[in-house]
């Protein structure tokens, strides 16, 4: 063989390795299948078995899902990345999941949004989802029992918390049942038919905008910034014009197929947003949780210091804590309260207990597993 033809087909240097080596992979597939298959029924047998003894069974349990994502990565040897092993085993146990009961997830959408990624990231690709216009409307979806489960933003470490959220929580009985940490990055998009050098309009979410603005101070000073509902949004009404531009994830920019300008625009690289999973059932205890408590204060001088002081006595760490008015009362507030630890820990049960006792009112939004990927 030649050396043009050697470097025109660099394979054929050493095909009897290269045929050893798939042969060993096709054999592996083999069995890895074989396996899949075996945790599947093993799955559907769990499905059966609390069918007998429940008609009204729960199948989606956060606290094991949390469990097992946490073993895999504790057992992970390489060369495959922990993060990348659990992210393998979430789409296994997703499958099994909707053997025994496809999960009806609402999230706020439309499609292409951040809040779809993360819906996806934490159930899986085999969950049924459904985009909702606002945040009340996915919280009224679960109520309804029309959805399971609802995925919404809570808060962004660049732009602070979505106030929408915690309000939404004052007149709802849902409980939080999970979160989800999604790294977000925002990309500079254009269409097809868009004149790149003559971009005077940029739309996108009102946060994102936000999270971009020295970036577009920099790069687009002159260009309008215009906030519409989403970044999905954003992504659509560029598709029809040639002076507009949008900023939105790598999901908008498939879908509504345009192309990334500039990738990674953020300012903050860390730049990361926080959302909750609210259900109707509460989550028992995965060894790894937070809970979030809100709590009305009492009108009075110290009534935060009584909050704050029975956790810090006992060593509970706070994760957050954010301030909000308690409507209809004017000049009255309520704190909403993130702390590491379970509310069936004894030493949370107390501090609890104690808050209670110095405050008008203390509701336990829930207690869920914390993010493992």
């Amino acid at each position: 063989m030649s050396e043009s033809d050697q470097k025109a087909n660099p394979e054929a240097s050493n095909p009897e390795a290269l045929i050893a080596l798939r042969d060993q992979i096709d054999a592996l597939d083999t069995e890895v299948l074989g396996l899949l298959n075996q945790r599947a029924g093993l799955a559907m047998e769990v499905a059966r078995v609390k069918k007998d003894d429940d008609p009204a069974a729960i199948f989606y349990r956060p606290e094991r899902e949390a469990q097992v994502l946490r073993r895999i990565k504790e057992k992970n040897t390489g060369p495959m990345p922990d993060d990348a092993a659990a992210k393998l085993f979430r789409e296994i146990m997703s499958v099994c999941l909707s053997l025994e009961d496809p999960q009806r997830v609402a999230f706020l959408g439309p499609i292409g949004t951040f809040t779809e990624a993360a819906a996806l990231k934490h159930f899986g690709k085999a969950a049924l989802t459904t985009a909702l216009p606002t945040i009340s409307d996915v919280f009224r979806e679960v109520e309804a029992g029309s959805a399971t489960y609802g995925v919404v933003p809570v808060e962004n470490s660049s732009e602070g918390v979505v106030n929408h959220t915690l309000d939404r929580f004052m007149s709802s009985s849902l409980s939080i049942i999970g979160e989800v940490e999604l790294r977000i990055h925002h990309h500079f998009l254009v269409g097809q038919s868009t004149k790149v050098d003559a971009i005077s309009k940029v739309y996108s979410h009102q946060q994102s905008l936000a999270q971009c603005r020295h970036w577009l101070d920099t790069h687009y000073p002159a260009a309008e910034r215009v906030a519409v509902s989403s970044n999905a949004e954003a992504a659509r009404r560029v598709g029809s014009e040639w002076h507009s531009a949008a900023i939105a994830g790598s999901s908008a920019a498939q879908n509504y197929e345009l192309t990334a300008l500039f990738s990674n625009i953020e300012d903050n690289p860390e730049n990361t947003t926080r959302f909750l999973i609210v259900g109707s059932a509460p989550v028992a205890a995965s060894g790894t949780d937070k809970t979030s408590i809100v709590v009305s204060a009492a009108d009075k001088a110290g009534a935060l210091l009584d909050i704050l002081k029975p956790l810090a006595a006992r060593g509970i760490s706070l994760t957050s804590i954010e301030t909000r008015p308690a409507k209809p009362d004017k000049w009255a507030y309520v704190f909403f309260i993130d702390l590491l630890g379970h509310a069936s820990d004894p030493h949370i049960c107390e501090a609890l207990d104690e808050i209670r006792s110095n405050t008008k009112n203390v509701r336990v939004l829930g207690s869920y597993p914390r993010a493992v990927i």
